[in-house]
C-alpha cells in the first residue's frame, strides 16, 4: 500500500495544541453519530495527507464497535490527529501475514452482532491490500458490508496523469522476475484501456523498460510520485523516453505507473508486421529488427519473435 498516513502534517505541539485537540474532540463527540448498525465497513485513509481523510470515516472510526487494521500504528496516529478516541475499543491488527488466524475472530465479532471497521494503511481497501478474503467471508456469513469512500491512489494517479479515464485497468504490483514480469505484460497488451500499476521505487526503471520493450516504446505514459504529498511529482511522456529517464536511477517515494492503451499501431495486420520485420531484418539482425517492430507496433515481444524466426527459416 501507500505511504504512512499523516507523513507530511505537522502536528500540533505545547498546551496550545493539546487545549485545540481537546475542544477537537468536544466537538467531534458533541456530533458523534448514533451506534453503528452491525456489519463490516470499510473505510479509506489517506495516501499520504492525512487532511484528506473524510467526515464520514471519521464518524466510523469513532463509533465503531471494533477496530481493524492493517497497520494499527498507522490507524492510532491517524486518530490521534483527528481527535478520534480509541476508548477501551479493541484495534486488532489484519494484515496479509495473520489473516488466516485474524479473519475467523472478526467474523466471529460479527456474528455477535458487533460493527467492525476496518482500515487499510493507505488507500481504499481491497486495492491491493487483505481486505478482499475478509469481504468475501463476511458477505457468504451474511453480515452486512458497507463502504466509506475517500482516497485512492489509483484515482488521484488517473487524475493527473492525462491519460485517456473513460476506461481503465488496475493492473497492480507486476511480478518482480524479470520473466514473469514481461509475460505478465504480454498479457495486457490489447487491453482496451489505460494500465494503472503499483511499483516498488527500486524496480520503476526495469518496469519503464520491460514496458517499453513489451507493450510499445511509443506508448503515452506517466509516473505519479508521492501522490498528494510534498515532493508530489509526475513525469509524462512516452515509455521509452521515461525509462530512460529512471535507468539507474529509482526515484524516492510511493509510484503508480499508467499506460495509456494501444494506439491504432496494434490493429497492424501480420503482413504489416512480417513486411516490417523483412526490412529491419534486411538492414540488422533478427533481435534489433523484433525489438523495433514490437516497440513500434504494440505487439508482443514474444509474438514477434516468433514471426521473425518463421521469417528467417522461409516459412
Amino acid at each position: 500500500m501507500l505511504a504512512r498516513t499523516g507523513k507530511d502534517v505537522a502536528e500540533p505541539t505545547g498546551l496550545a495544541s493539546s487545549s485545540k485537540r481537546r475542544r477537537d474532540r468536544e466537538t467531534l463527540m458533541d456530533h458523534r453519530p448514533a451506534r453503528l448498525a452491525p456489519g463490516l465497513y470499510f473505510v479509506a485513509t489517506p495516501i499520504g495527507t492525512a487532511r484528506d481523510i473524510t467526515l464520514r470515516a471519521l464518524d466510523v472510526l469513532a463509533s465503531a464497535d471494533v477496530l481493524a487494521a492493517e497497520d494499527t500504528r498507522t490507524l492510532r496516529k491517524l486518530m490521534e490527529i483527528h481527535a478520534v478516541p480509541a476508548g477501551d475499543r479493541p484495534i486488532i491488527a489484519y494484515h496479509e501475514h495473520n489473516g488466516p488466524k485474524v479473519r475467523p475472530r472478526l467474523l466471529a465479532m460479527l456474528a455477535e452482532g458487533k460493527s467492525v471497521a476496518y482500515a487499510s494503511e493507505a488507500g481504499t481497501p481491497l486495492v491491493s491490500d487483505p481486505g478482499f478474503v475478509l469481504a468475501r467471508e463476511a458477505i457468504a456469513a451474511g453480515a452486512d458490508v458497507t463502504a466509506a469512500p475517500g482516497p485512492s491512489a489509483v484515482m488521484a494517479a488517473l487524475t493527473v496523469a492525462g491519460l485517456p479515464t473513460d476506461r481503465f485497468f488496475f493492473a497492480g504490483f507486476a511480478p518482480a522476475a524479470q520473466g514473469a514480469r514481461r509475460s505478465y505484460l504480454e498479457s495486457l497488451v490489447a487491453v482496451p484501456g489505460t494500465l494503472v500499476f503499483f511499483e516498488s521505487p527500486k524496480r520503476v526503471g526495469k518496469l519503464l523498460t520491460d514496458m517499453a520493450e513489451v507493450l510499445g516504446g511509443t506508448r503515452q505514459a506517466a509516473v505519479c510520485r508521492e501522490l498528494t504529498k510534498k515532493f508530489e511529482e509526475t513525469r509524462r511522456g512516452t515509455l521509452q523516453d521515461l525509462a530512460a529517464q529512471y535507468a539507474g536511477t529509482p526515484p524516492r517515494g510511493e509510484v503508480v505507473v499508467l499506460v495509456d492503451r494501444a494506439g491504432a499501431e496494434a490493429a497492424a495486420s501480420d503482413d504489416e508486421i512480417a513486411a516490417a520485420l523483412r526490412d529491419h531484418m534486411a538492414e540488422g539482425s533478427l533481435k534489433d529488427a523484433v525489438a523495433a517492430v514490437s516497440a513500434a507496433y504494440g505487439r508482443p515481444r514474444k509474438a514477434v519473435y516468433q514471426m521473425a524466426l518463421a521469417l528467417a527459416k522461409g516459412d
